[in-house]
């Protein structure tokens, strides 16, 4: 084992659900196993600085607003020693937008396979940034058992597509007894925003806590919008890879970002990695260092 290798001994996975690996600190705001810590991310990161060597977060940032992003960068720049790696995942706009271009010209065949996937790109494009319900359009499409392009679907989102399907959620007594008590103040809410507001009132509600639930994404990027990101927080050295590289020794053995099969997780991702250069310079690149000044 080399020095660099020997030195990645701390490693933090950021908003894991239950993607997670028992060797790694995982941190979400739902624990889905003992192995992860409970906490709030919108509050920044529960841990010392410089005290990792290797962050991670996977289809996280897109759920942020930009400026918030930044922060959650920034955070995880001040949890990184100096030397450390941050491996960010992302949906990949650039690769979204040209399988959405390509689509289009497929689907002028009026083949029905090359319309279908014509609809799925433009879902993948837009759905998770305006649905209104749980799954949006995707999750209808993605529970059609006839679904004409179902090897399509498949190559674009992975095993999520099985998932979806075939999701079973185990809860804990202290877990039901909590999504009782919620359901109950839901229900009191909708009442009085009725009384007070009517139908419109209660359908404005009921789209703004659904937005507010983390489920859209307030944000798209490409390899160039978060290369510039990451440089702007205080990173350097910004580098496009692959699912199974990463400057993180060993990384592709945690099956983060690939199964036990060596299968991308999620395909329509962008995989981008960096370095923290110095604290000082991450310091002085923080949003929140720069709104203090």
């Amino acid at each position: 084992m080399t020095q660099r290798e020997d030195s990645f001994e701390r490693l933090l996975n950021v908003g894991c659900g239950r993607c997670y690996h028992r060797d790694w600190t995982n941190v979400d705001l739902v624990a889905h196993g003992p192995e992860v810590q409970q906490y709030d991310l919108r509050r920044g990161l529960p841990y010392e600085s410089d005290s990792f060597d290797g962050v991670y977060h996977s289809h996280v940032l897109e759920h942020l607003q930009p400026d918030d992003a930044r922060e959650m960068l920034a955070q995880c720049g001040r949890v990184l020693r100096e030397g450390g790696v941050l491996r960010v995942v992302v949906p990949d706009l650039e690769g979204i937008a040209k399988a959405y271009l390509d689509s289009i010209q497929a689907a002028e065949s009026g083949d029905p396979a090359a319309l279908a996937n014509h609809h799925w790109m433009t879902l993948e494009l837009i759905d998770q940034m305006v649905r209104q319900r749980v799954g949006g359009q995707m999750g209808h499409v993605m529970r059609d058992p006839d679904l004409i392009n179902a090897p399509f679907v498949r190559s674009r989102i992975g095993g999520e597509m099985g998932q979806y399907k075939n999701a079973t959620v185990k809860k804990t007594v202290s877990q039901r007894l909590s999504r009782l008590l919620v359901s109950v103040r839901k229900q009191i809410a909708r009442v009085a925003v009725t009384l007070v507001d009517g139908t419109t009132g209660l359908a404005a509600y009921r789209e703004g806590r659904f937005r507010q639930s983390g489920e859209i994404h307030r944000w798209m990027y490409d390899r160039i919008s978060l290369a510039a990101t990451l440089r702007e927080v205080g990173f350097d050295h910004v580098r496009v890879c692959q699912a199974d590289e990463s400057t993180i020794p060993n990384f592709d053995a945690y099956q983060l970002d690939r199964d036990e099969a060596q299968r991308t997780r999620k395909p329509d991702s962008l995989f981008i990695e960096a370095i923290k250069v110095s604290t000082a310079s991450q310091s002085a690149a923080s949003p929140s260092a720069r709104r203090v000044a």
